[in-house]
């Protein structure tokens, strides 16, 4: 068998190319080795780690990625529906279990219709380059989560970023901007990095003066608020005016996925030409099953959200942060080579607490992004924060918070 390309592989990466150039494959590896060491210098290089000691920094709020009657739901449904979907939904990747909890989550949001994506980026990229065209303007907050910009980039609508929350500056925007198309607004609805909640109601009512079409990212307030758990637009009573919004099933609610929720007409569309839809194998069946489970115990189990919401409090008073129930708490180190150091002295101690640096929150903020669940106790909180405490003050540090 011949290897002559294979031999020319080896000589060129030895000795150089024929004409004395260097290959490009070596000055491909030597510019990203370049930015490597530049990730290093600034403390911004990541790793691969684990789960270790106690967690205070997934997104399992209510404990049901562990729960034993959804993972016992999940592997009954492996049995009788296979491991994989084998194909997009448009091709066999259909189930009736699909359907099923489509149709359950619509009753669960209060909205005519939804449609299951295999994740919440895919949802957000598949709503926003779909229904944003030429012509129209996007009014997104400053702080949105970086698959509603990338979604926002995908689209041809030009983008207008209004400072985080300000719902003055929001008007003044849909106000000055000229628009020939269509409008949007865009936000989530409890921040992921900042734990603080959009102020939806007042954002609706600027639809009394300003025609928009509202979308709403309820990612991390699904299962955490509303009376039934549905989340934020619940609790604020802002239904009627949101157009569409995009729901995580695979941080409170503990499996994977996400349902995009809104009118029949906008759903059947998405099924047509959002592309992470129509061009992605389809999640495991059974993952539909596991999440008929957890919204059984949604609506059994509701001290578990307001118990999370309790530790969450308990949390901020403890170290000085205020009242509020957030179940993120952002607290804020400020150099990213120090947030790092504080996180590993916490997992020293048995507390998985990460630093969370740029680009994934502005220069200047890395923080420790902590994250309460239902599986905590009380006890387990008061010590972290003696713990965390501690460990400041060895360091000579100011916890920051906003």
């Amino acid at each position: 068998m011949r290897k002559t390309g294979d031999s020319v592989g080896r000589i060129g990466r030895a000795t150089g190319s024929l004409d004395g150039k260097t290959p490009p494959v070596d000055a491909l590896e030597e510019r990203v080795r370049s930015q490597l060491d530049q990730l290093e210098a600034s403390g911004l290089r990541r790793s691969l780690e684990e789960p270790r000691g106690i967690d205070l920094c997934s997104n399992d709020y209510l404990g049901f990625a562990r729960d034993p009657r959804i993972r016992s739901r999940f592997a009954r449904a492996v049995e009788s529906l296979g491991v994989g979907s084998t194909g997009s939904r448009l091709l066999r990747g259909h189930r009736e279990a699909f359907r099923r909890i489509e149709e359950r989550f619509a009753r669960f949001k209060g909205t005519p219709d939804a449609l299951y994506f295999g994740s919440g980026w895919a949802a957000n990229l598949g709503v926003l380059s779909t229904f944003l065209a030429d012509g129209d303007i996007v009014f997104s907050d400053s702080l949105n989560h970086a698959s509603l910009i990338d979604g926002i980039r995908l689209s041809k609508a030009r983008r207008v970023i209004y400072p985080h929350c300000d719902v003055d500056s929001l008007g003044r925007l849909l106000e000055a901007e000229p628009c020939s198309g269509q409008r949007f607004v865009v936000t989530e609805s409890l921040f992921s990095m900042d734990g603080d909640i959009a102020p939806l109601q007042a954002i609706a009512a600027l639809r009394s003066s300003h025609e928009f079409a509202l979308v709403v990212d309820e990612a991390h307030a699904v299962g955490t608020y509303g009376e039934s758990g549905s989340g934020l637009i619940e609790e604020t009573g802002s239904a009627d005016s949101v157009f569409l919004s995009v729901n995580s099933a695979g941080k409170a609610l503990g499996v994977t996925g996400a349902f995009v929720c809104g009118p029949h007409w906008a759903i059947d569309y998405l099924i047509q030409a959002a592309r992470p839809f129509v061009f992605s194998t389809a999640p495991p069946p059974a993952a539909a099953e596991a999440l008929d489970e957890a919204l059984d115990l949604l609506a059994m189990e509701p001290h578990r959200r307001t118990g999370v919401r309790a530790l969450a409090r308990l949390l901020r008073e403890q170290l000085g942060l205020g009242t509020d129930d957030s179940p993120i708490v952002p607290l804020f180190i400020g150099d990213s080579r120090v947030a790092v150091e504080v996180a590993r002295r916490l997992g020293k101690s048995g507390f998985d607490a990460r630093a969370v640096r740029p680009p994934t929150v502005p220069e200047g903020t890395a923080r420790l992004r902590v994250s309460l669940n239902a599986g905590l106790t009380a006890d387990d909180v008061s010590r972290f924060a003696h713990q965390l405490q501690s460990i400041l003050k060895e360091l000579d540090l100011c916890l920051g918070y906003s």
